[in-house]
């Protein structure tokens, strides 16, 4: 009986966060993006104040592997905040009740532009040149934005987040010309774009294990999450985004693989909070989620 009745508080859940999201309306507003130009933002979900989310499983909690596992989560802040797990074992995603609901990337898709660039290369049968790939490097390990856009231009532009979004079974991911880091996901695309590039269908077979080395190695302000908590024998790897827009909100966007799960968060909060509370949400999703 408390399994069919949970399951029915479950679906009743996900109905209620399905409405209230068709019920909000959001303005316009202007942005700056991480490659120096300014776009006007899609409408967003928003988030009272003060209000406390607690997120529940869309399915009975299962082990994702031997770090995370699958369980409610409750953190009390303002703004917005997501998440998602996924088990890469069975392809089962559990999450917040928000799971689908979008927000933008910043630095975190890099980790998209890389692995297409390097993929292609790959295709072509090219290998890049040093510098090319100290480059890459770069943008991985220190979230360096100075190349980002030549390698996002190369790559097709909107053209690669059509392509991320085909190759990696993305289902709630929009792209805008000219931008990467405006690209909107979910936090459950974020979790499968993570699988995407564990599993090698985003770098290719040449270059997953290079990428993979190169976001173990985040290092300086992008190096947060669950990365902070994790063993090193977990060899988790993150590309992390974080922004303070015009919009007058930093723009959070977690991205992490580890052993048999990926795992995203994406918040977005006043920006009189600082960067730093971003973050945190991203490692106390991960504390929560921690076995044990």
């Amino acid at each position: 009986m408390r399994s069919v009745r949970r399951g029915a508080v479950l679906v009743v859940t996900a109905v209620v966060a399905v409405l209230i999201g068709a019920a909000v309306a959001v303005p316009y507003v202007l942005a700056a993006a991480d490659d120096g130009r300014t776009y006007f933002t899609y409408p967003e979900p928003s988030v009272a104040p003060s209000e406390a989310q607690t997120a529940s499983p869309a399915a009975s909690p299962t082990t994702a592997g031997p770090f995370l596992t699958a369980k409610p989560v409750a953190i009390n802040t303002p703004g917005f905040w997501s998440w998602a797990l996924l088990d890469t074992a069975t392809g089962a995603i559990t999450g917040s009740a928000n799971i689908a609901a979008p927000s933008d990337t910043a630095s975190m898709s890099k980790a998209w532009v890389a692995a297409d660039y390097l993929r292609r290369a790959g295709e072509k049968k090219q290998k890049p040149s040093a510098v090319i790939m100290q480059r890459l490097s770069k943008m991985i390990r220190d979230s360096d934005t100075t190349y980002t856009f030549e390698f996002h231009k190369a790559n097709g532009n909107l053209g690669s987040i059509k392509r991320m979004i085909s190759m990696c079974g993305l289902t709630e991911t929009t792209g805008v010309q000219n931008s990467w880091s405006l690209t909107k996901m979910s936090a459950r695309d974020v979790a499968r774009l993570a699988a995407c590039i564990a599993d090698g269908r985003a770098a290719g077979p040449e270059w997953t294990g290079w990428l993979l080395g190169e976001m173990r190695a985040v290092r300086g302000p992008g190096k947060f999450g669950v990365i902070e908590i994790a063993p090193p024998a977990e060899q988790v790897a993150v590309k992390n985004g974080w922004l303070l827009r015009d919009d007058k909100q930093w723009h959070i966007a977690c991205m992490a693989i580890g052993r048999g799960w990926t795992l995203s968060v994406m918040a977005r909060h006043a920006g009189s909070l600082g960067k730093n509370h971003g973050a945190g949400i991203c490692r106390k999703v991960a504390e929560q989620l921690r076995s044990g």
